[in-house]
């Protein structure tokens, strides 16, 4: 009884646990964010003393924007941009709309064969991309599609991951909605649209940033089925922009064109994080 007050009393072990997580934390964070600061810092370094730093130096004392101006101009980064964006919004409201579909009809309809059907169906994550990517390659190629949007988007426009994921979520809601609703006449598209999707916001935005962001770091289905500088997204721009750009020992002007690229992803997450969390956890999360 003794001891157990005195450890009551002495907050000095929990206090030294508490300072050793952070610490540990506060390691980790700096590993983790350095790369960025890094990059960040480069872009506004002058090419001249970013080459003539024989020591790397964590500060510039002279920041310059020349390396965003040359970023634009030496090749047609606003294009890449352009062409991303057209990709990643066209491939992600499609997927969306099949994902929410197929989710809804795996949790809620009923039809002969549903469990084999869904097993089977994420039996599909066990096969490797590399083995899809050129089941893919040979049929948009044989529909003559290289070089066009239709055959970037089409490839992506289903995922048997959210699919899965929203399916979990889905059946988080009680059954007794779904019944009411069909007692008072309710269809099967209007109940998943004004009823289970409200309910269930939180998994869907974090599905749809989640294949935004993947649509947008997208490299190599994009550099296989493309040959066409046209196409071209943000992720095979930087390549086009090392060879034919302004070269590959213009460190600070290739960081400089990473940074404009990697802005619209790190404000989505800074803007969404919550979500996401909260659609993941709620998606893997059943009871």
């Amino acid at each position: 009884m003794t001891k157990s007050k005195e450890k009551r009393n002495n907050p000095a072990p929990a206090i030294v646990k508490k300072a050793l997580i952070y610490f540990f934390l506060t390691l980790w964070a700096a590993c983790v964010l350095f790369p960025f600061y890094w990059m960040i810092l480069s872009s506004f370094k002058d090419y001249a003393s970013y080459n003539a730093e024989f020591i790397p130096k964590f500060f510039t004392l002279t920041p310059t924007l020349e390396n965003y101006k040359l970023a634009f101009t030496a090749v047609p980064l606003a294009k890449y941009f352009l062409n991303s964006l057209i990709f990643t919004l066209g491939t992600s409201v499609i997927m969306l709309a099949v994902t929410v579909l197929a989710a809804f009809a795996f949790a809620r309809l009923e039809f002969r064969g549903k469990n084999l059907v869904f097993t089977i169906f994420l039996s599909l994550m066990m096969i490797p991309n590399e083995l899809v990517i050129i089941t893919n390659y040979q049929t948009i190629t044989n529909l003559e599609l290289r070089n066009t949007f239709t055959g970037l988007i089409l490839p992506s426009v289903a995922s048997v991951f959210f699919i899965y994921l929203l399916k979990e979520n889905f059946e988080q809601v009680p059954d007794e909605l779904y019944k009411a609703a069909k007692i008072d006449g309710t269809s099967d598209l209007k109940y998943l649209f004004k009823v289970l999707v409200p309910i269930c916001r939180p998994t869907v935005i974090t599905v749809l940033i989640l294949k935004v962001i993947e649509c947008w770091n997208s490299y190599v289905w994009p550099r296989l089925i493309t040959d066409d500088s046209a196409y071209f997204l943000v992720s095979n721009g930087i390549q086009e922009i090392r060879e034919n750009g302004f070269g590959r020992e213009n460190v600070p002007a290739m960081m400089a064109a990473v940074v404009v690229i990697s802005v619209p992803l790190i404000v989505i997450f800074l803007i969404f994080r919550k979500k996401i969390m909260s659609g993941v956890s709620r998606g893997g999360t059943k009871g």
